[in-house]
């Protein structure tokens, strides 16, 4: 039994560890740091299950084309989600995490260091009648000078972030995927307040 026991916990370490993948530099090399200018960048997005997001909004206007005018506002909704939806979660999430100050986190302010996040993969989940899967992502997040962007300090992977708990009738798309940045911003703080 107590072998048991150690497997599971020796299993629960490995995937919570397979999550993310140090590409360059190291978590102690943020010490000290304060506060990030955050900037994303969603080029050459892949969405599971298509060669490409292009491929991805096809098929899903195509089948919305019967109703008029929910083609395009998917496609709308799909972009604008990115500047209203989970770029703010993001950064609300981090800033909570340290809410007595300690690292400061924003798209309008000047800090010295960027944290730039690099969203390469998505898969937007479902919430339907039968059931539902949350969405996940999977993101490069980097932390360079702001001013001398080749000097990295880290570059860290984090692979299929899966979502936080939505609400049993949340059907938005949007909300899903908005989830899956703020458990991105968890694994992110997690790493960060060890290094405080």
């Amino acid at each position: 039994m107590k072998h048991f026991f150690l497997f599971l916990f020796l299993f629960g370490v490995s995937v919570s560890h397979a999550q993310q993948k140090i590409r360059q530099g190291n978590f102690k090399n943020l010490k000290g740091i304060t506060a990030y200018t955050v900037t994303f960048d969603y080029s050459g997005l892949q969405v599971h299950g298509f060669d490409s997001e292009e491929d991805y909004l096809e098929e899903k206007m195509e089948k919305r084309a019967h109703k008029e005018g929910e083609a395009e506002k998917f496609k709308l909704d799909w972009y604008a989600d990115r500047s209203t939806k989970y770029e703010p979660q993001f950064i609300e999430y981090l800033n909570k995490r340290f809410e007595n100050g300690e690292i400061t986190f924003g798209k309008d302010i000047q800090a010295k260091h960027t944290l730039h996040v690099k969203t390469t993969w998505i898969y937007p989940g479902y919430n339907v009648v039968a059931g539902t899967e949350p969405a996940k992502i999977s993101a490069i997040l980097t932390i360079m000078e702001t001013d001398n962007p080749s000097q990295i300090l880290l570059q860290v992977e984090f692979n299929k972030s899966i979502g936080l708990e939505v609400g049993t009738f949340d059907f938005d798309q949007g909300d899903r995927i908005a989830k899956a940045y703020e458990k991105l911003a968890k694994n992110m703080a997690m790493q960060l307040k060890r290094v405080l």
